[in-house]
């Protein structure tokens, strides 16, 4: 099968999952850092859904590419549940083959910040992670 479209994910029946892959210089970010950024700007305990988005296509989930950032996910994991009551659902597995997604969904934020999903689900998102890193940025 050849790279899936944005309207086939939506439809939950092709079995991927809206994700992003992050290139990043370890120097100035860990990967742990970025974990926790993750799991802390979604809710990780809630299955198929975020926000007012549900289907298998909205997983929590994170895509390693190697034995290295599976132990690490595994630990942050684990550290992160502490912070949940509920159970964390966030699916660990290897990456398979990653698709970028089509030309109108690359820089979607920058391109459509004033986009009415942008301002009730993204910017309150970026609200908290300012707040809760915010010293980290600030270096």
């Amino acid at each position: 099968p050849g790279r899936p479209t944005y309207r086939e994910i939506c439809s939950g029946l092709t079995g991927h999952a809206e994700v992003v892959q992050i290139t990043f210089d370890p120097a100035v970010i860990t990967y742990e850092d970025i974990l926790i950024i993750f799991m802390s700007t979604h809710d990780p305990t809630t299955l198929n859904r975020q926000g007012a988005d549900t289907g298998t296509q909205y997983r929590s989930v994170i895509y390693y590419h190697n034995a290295n950032q599976q132990q690490k996910a595994d630990m942050v994991l684990s550290e992160m549940q502490k912070v949940y009551e509920k159970p964390i659902v966030t699916e660990l597995s290897s990456l398979g083959i990653f698709y970028d997604a089509e030309d109108y969904h690359q820089d979607y934020y920058k391109n459509n910040s004033e986009q009415g999903y942008c301002q009730v689900v993204i910017n309150p998102k970026l609200a908290k992670l300012r707040q809760l890193h915010a010293d980290k940025l600030l270096k």
